[in-house]
């Protein structure tokens, strides 16, 4: 699977419910041999390593009133989740990934996180194989910060969502 047949089933599937999109990549995948669905995860994971940044880390902070690992992964999934244009608005500059976005609105996808293994248990049986899945670096790209440091860092987001 290439990345463009990887982002085509991202819009086939797009959704304003998470929960919806995750169930549509998995009818998706389930039509396809196992070896695209690890195809399918390994550049869903590539995506999510893209985005494994100090700065969209700082904007899920700021927009979900918090973000832990988790939250941030699930964040980051919300962002692959809405489209290949948005996510790569939110990698050249990150304060575009709120674009859009209101306070009180969820920006975290767990389920289309999970589509790829979903399916391929689904269609297997069994769990999908890790090897050859893109693994996250130790820590993430940019230069780290502090809670305090977000209002100046981010001003405009900061007093939006605050």
């Amino acid at each position: 699977m290439t990345e463009q047949e990887f982002w085509s089933i991202i819009k086939k599937s797009r959704s304003s419910e998470c929960e919806e999109q995750g169930r549509r990549i998995v009818n998706y995948l389930v039509k396809m041999q196992p070896t695209e669905i690890i195809d399918f995860e390994r550049n869903f994971r590539t995506q999510l390593i893209r985005a494994y940044s100090w700065d969209l880390w700082a904007i899920s902070y700021i927009i979900n009133g918090g973000s832990s690992d988790d939250g941030f992964e699930y964040f980051r999934a919300w962002l692959i989740a809405k489209g290949q244009a948005s996510f790569e608005d939110a990698i050249t500059d990150p304060v575009k990934a709120a674009r859009g976005f209101q306070p009180g609105d969820i920006a975290e996808c767990e389920d289309v996180l999970n589509a790829s293994w979903i399916a391929y248990k689904t269609l297997t049986g069994q769990e999908m194989p890790a090897t050859d899945i893109p693994q996250h670096p130790a820590e993430p790209l940019g230069e780290p910060w502090e809670e305090d440091d977000l209002p100046e860092l981010y001003p405009a987001l900061y007093d939006k969502f605050s």
